[in-house]
């Protein structure tokens, strides 16, 4: 797969995951609030795949 199919599909589930714990832990949660964990949920699954390629190299 190539690097930018690999985004939209991070991206995609980072959006679904971002509803879902919304939805389950603040129901009340409004749009940017969804959308800025969304964001960090995609942040955070680049990150951990820089130490994991980081790791492997050693």
């Amino acid at each position: 797969m190539t690097k930018y199919m690999i985004f939209i599909l991070r991206a995609i589930f980072s959006c679904v995951f971002a509803v879902v714990i919304c939805k389950m832990f603040r129901p009340d949660a409004q749009l940017p609030f969804i959308g800025g964990l969304a964001f960090f949920l995609l942040g955070t699954s680049y990150g951990f795949e820089y130490f994991r390629k980081k790791k492997m190299d050693k």
